[in-house]
């Protein structure tokens, strides 16, 4: 984003992107409204998806760069790429996605994606961590982020890290191979999952949309308790899931991505997210179902606000 910023700076100064962001692209924009960026934060509807009509309404003549994520990672919801693409496309602006979350999940296609630059990680593929990828339409400009050396045609300096970019690479071939196996294994485990979480357990509600989303991904909002005393409780007894995004679970702030999807600061408060991999089985979704409505009956009978709505 900084590159695209400062590479059309002269050709103008208006950043769109939306309001469910990972705070790699939130915060990136906050930078660069401090240095003189207008930045427009397009909103989402109820399921956490961007609508391109307000992504085409918010171009003005000093846009020059559009960023919006191909798929949310605190409530997993897929946007409509190709079509944001295609607006900003039609209308000679930059267009970015952060596929971080889809990449070797989701189909990819940079073309049919109708993007100029798509961002990557290695650690969602089960790969080295520390590493990511880059793809950059021909003729996009940049201006590089770190100076130094002529590595990688000019536009990132620094030795490159040849045994993480091979291990990148060999997740990314396992990854491909096996995706349409994986995300059928998803899917099925989440819709068990998510049925399950619903018949156990009262007033709860299942955040994100119901088929538009990652398939390993799962949201609730627990009635009368903190998502954060959730995550506790089950990490005691072996189960690893998070309050929003796992890079912001230990604070205490309610998501912002749950809160632009319309969600009460009470509501945002109560979430878990559940995230599920190649790795995980029907048994440990068993044992997530047995051991969570115990946890949330524990903690509702500890609640003051619980009490009070009984």
């Amino acid at each position: 984003l900084k590159g695209v910023a400062e590479a059309l700076s002269k050709k103008g100064n208006h950043i769109i992107t939306s309001s469910i962001e990972h705070p790699a692209i939130g915060n990136t924009c906050k930078y660069l409204q401090r240095r003189g960026f207008e930045i427009t934060y397009v909103p989402v509807d109820k399921y956490a998806i961007v609508d391109p009509d307000h992504v085409a309404a918010a171009i003005t003549d000093r846009t020059i760069l559009i960023s919006i994520m191909h798929a949310n990672n605190v409530v997993g919801s897929i946007q409509p790429i190709a079509e944001i693409g295609k607006i900003a496309r039609e209308r000679g602006i930059i267009f970015h996605t952060d596929a971080v979350q889809s990449f070797g999940t989701l189909e990819t296609d940079v073309g049919e994606l109708n993007v100029d630059l798509m961002s990557m990680s290695s650690h969602k593929l089960h790969g080295p961590k520390g590493v990511g990828a880059l793809y950059i339409r021909k003729g996009t400009k940049l201006t590089p982020q770190m100076q130094g050396g002529e590595h990688e045609r000019r536009r990132r300096a620094g030795t490159e890290n040849v045994p993480g970019i091979v291990g990148f690479a060999k997740a990314v071939e396992i990854a491909m191979a096996e995706r349409e196996e994986k995300v059928e294994k998803l899917e099925e485990l989440r819709k068990y999952l998510v049925a399950g979480v619903l018949e156990r357990i009262e007033e709860v509600s299942y955040n994100g949309h119901p088929e538009k989303r990652l398939p390993g991904n799962a949201n609730f909002s627990f009635k009368y308790i903190e998502g954060e005393s959730v995550v506790l409780q089950l990490d005691m007894v072996g189960i690893a899931v998070s309050s929003g995004s796992a890079c912001a679970s230990a604070s205490l702030e309610p998501s912002h991505v749950l809160l632009a999807m319309g969600l009460t600061a009470e509501d945002a408060h109560g979430s878990l997210r559940v995230t599920m991999g190649r790795s995980n089985t029907k048994e440990e979704v068993d044992y997530f179902l047995e051991v969570l409505p115990e946890v949330v009956g524990k903690l509702r009978r500890m609640s003051p606000l619980y009490a009070q709505a009984r």
